[in-house]
């Protein structure tokens, strides 16, 4: 499955205004349910800004300071990642610059492996969500109201219809909501 998963506010946003999502810190044990779930990827696709956001973890030594933090390294590092941009001429790690479209390297990155792969970067996902590409949207939704930035989801011209399949509170008051997109026999 294409899996599109984000930290997100009450009402919707990714980022503020100025581009700012510091209040979407994990906690502990939300760090935690994180690592386990990039642990069950195959692959990842990721534009520019969130690539250039998870760099620091595989070039900063200093965020293996504990044993949480060293093994999302890890594991981050190992995930194969594709990256769409327009300006960067390389990358850096298991990436590599993407080649094709974003529903050609999707169907690509899900043929590689027999995991899911995730996609990030409200851009880029709002492009397969266009597409109908996405199968699952995993919200953190944090609670917070933040006014305006970058919206989680994109205008949509049809309906999507979701099944909600999974929610959890955790400690920090955050909700994780996950949905799995229903699809029709002409999808």
């Amino acid at each position: 499955m294409l899996i599109y998963s984000m930290s997100v506010s009450v009402d919707g946003f990714i980022a503020d205004r100025e581009g700012a999502f510091g209040w979407t810190a994990p906690s502990d044990e939300l760090f935690r349910f994180h690592l386990a779930q990039v642990r069950e990827l195959g692959g990842y696709l990721l534009g520019r800004r969130l690539y250039e956001t998870m760099l620091v973890w595989e070039t900063d030594s200093s965020l293996r300071d504990n044993e949480a933090r060293a093994a999302f390294a890890d594991v981050w590092c190992a995930i194969p990642k594709i990256v769409f941009s327009r300006t960067l001429d390389s990358v850096q790690g298991n990436a590599r610059l993407a080649e094709t479209s974003v529903a050609e390297e999707a169907a690509a990155a899900l043929n590689a492996t027999d995991k899911d792969v995730s996609i990030g970067g409200a851009g880029l996902a709002a492009s397969a969500i266009q597409l109908g590409l996405v199968d699952e949207l995993r919200m953190f939704r944090y609670p917070v109201v933040i006014g305006g930035g970058t919206p989680f989801l994109p205008p949509v011209t049809e309906d999507v219809s979701l099944d909600l399949i999974e929610t959890r509170t955790f400690g920090s008051r955050v909700i994780y909501e996950r949905y799995r997109r229903v699809r029709d026999d002409s999808d």
